[in-house]
């Protein structure tokens, strides 16, 4: 959509060979390896398990000779356990939202904010942003680190900075409109709630706004979802990836080009995984996600299993940028649900329904188990103008849905086409998934 000039926020690092990104990589890793090996009495233990000592790593090959870190160990270990340094050098803790037991937490140095904020700069820069923008921040401000990562990210490309925070959504948008805001950063659900408000509110983007990207994370979505935002506010909509325990978002990025995320490869180092044996994967091979943090001071964390689900890509973009990109999620191995003996990512059923233009991209999977058998409802909303159509329109369009979502998943569901508007709308990560199976 962009014509605009790729812009690079800092070419030495994002631009650098990948002999020389290997060779920084390497000397990083021994760096904080040595660090985990003599602060974190946990991951010493797990290293000597294993019979590894920080000699036995010289270069970012041996990476493979270290154990894994898993999110279960952040709870085992809270809250503190996993810091490196003595609490008086964390200037701050980001982490989740704990909405079930204890959050998860990661501690911060000054020097790991600094960080960070240098990734969400090359981040908002990556979609073109610049000093002249004005940025609002969407994300909660609070523990969750979507709120401040993009705060720090703006406020270090000099860009002014809109911090609203999530929630409001009228303001929101006044707040857009009266100040010129031309970078908006939240969830793609968010995104797409507020580009229908704007539209029921009779405001047409291109004519009242001065949006031109939107930074958009902490859920996964689809590439259609992607045209639906980019319609709906007029404006070039970039993913970004990052997760709490190794920095929030920044760890990888979109440019303009919208091939693939390019990760901070100078902060963070990427591998795929068979998320059954844990061998490194190559290249182009689907697999875990697993990042290292190679600089981290504050906490930490070696070859961590994201369980999320994609593949690397590692030849340069046309952007400009050398460093490895990410795919889009494609699912999760922890999140998969299986029916019936079938595995079913809700990645899959969102492909679908954002292809169907009778229907909006806000949907929720009501998984139960009756008679033990599983069962799966799909409750998607119609959209204004269809949900006032005859009958018999409307149950040609669920008709299709269960067929098309039998053919890709490959098991029958119940759809149900539900009134716009009547599924919870979520100001942070939207809730797809409802199992009853699990109460």
């Amino acid at each position: 959509m962009s014509t605009r000039k790729h812009l690079i926020y800092n070419p030495v690092m994002e631009c650098m060979s990948r002999d020389e990104r290997a060779a920084l990589q390497g000397e990083r890793l021994v760096r904080t390896v040595r660090h985990e090996y003599e602060n974190v009495p946990m991951y010493r233990e797990r290293m000597k398990a294993k019979g590894v000592t920080p000699d036995d790593i010289r270069t970012i090959e041996d990476i493979v000779k270290l154990p894994f870190m898993e999110k279960t160990d952040l709870r085992d270990q809270w809250p503190y356990g996993l810091f490196a340094v003595p609490k008086r050098e964390i200037v701050r803790v980001q982490g989740s939202s704990g909405t079930t037991g204890h959050p998860i937490i990661s501690g911060y140095t000054r020097d790991d904010v600094d960080a960070w904020s240098e990734m969400m700069a090359r981040t908002l820069t990556g979609a073109g942003a610049t000093a002249e923008d004005i940025v609002q921040v969407a994300y909660g401000l609070g523990l969750f680190t979507g709120g401040f990562g993009a705060y720090q990210g703006a406020d270090k490309i000099g860009a002014m900075v809109v911090p609203m925070s999530s929630g409001n959504t009228q303001r929101q948008i006044m707040m857009m409109r009266e100040l010129g805001v031309t970078v908006i950063c939240c969830t793609p659900s968010y995104a797409t709630f507020l580009g229908e408000t704007i539209r029921d509110m009779g405001l047409d983007p291109k004519k009242d706004l001065k949006l031109r990207a939107g930074c958009f994370g902490a859920e996964p979505w689809t590439e259609a979802m992607r045209v639906r935002i980019e319609e709906l506010l007029g404006i070039d909509a970039c993913d970004i990836y990052g997760l709490t325990e190794i920095c929030g978002p920044g760890a990888s990025f979109e440019c303009l080009e919208k091939q693939g995320m390019h990760i901070n490869e100078d902060y963070l180092y990427a591998e795929i995984i068979d998320p059954v044996t844990g061998e490194q994967l190559p290249y182009g091979q689907s697999g875990e996600l697993v990042f290292t943090t190679i600089t981290k001071q504050g906490m930490p964390m070696m070859r961590y299993r994201t369980h999320d689900i994609c593949t690397l890509d590692p030849t340069p973009c046309g952007c400009g940028r050398t460093t490895t990109r990410m795919t889009r999620i494609t699912g999760r191995t922890d999140d998969m649900l299986i029916i019936r003996g079938v595995n079913v990512f809700p990645s899959q059923i969102e492909s679908i329904l954002v292809r169907v233009p009778e229907v909006a991209p806000f949907y929720q999977l009501i998984v139960d188990r009756v008679n033990s058998a599983d069962t799966m409802e799909v409750q998607v909303e119609m959209t204004e103008g269809f949900a006032a159509s005859a009958p018999e329109s409307i149950e040609t369009v669920r008709k299709y849905i269960y067929e098309q979502i039998r053919s890709v998943v490959g098991i029958g569901t119940t759809v149900k086409l539900v009134a716009p508007k009547t599924i919870t709308r979520s100001e942070g990560k939207a809730k797809r998934v409802i199992d009853n199976r699990k109460l």
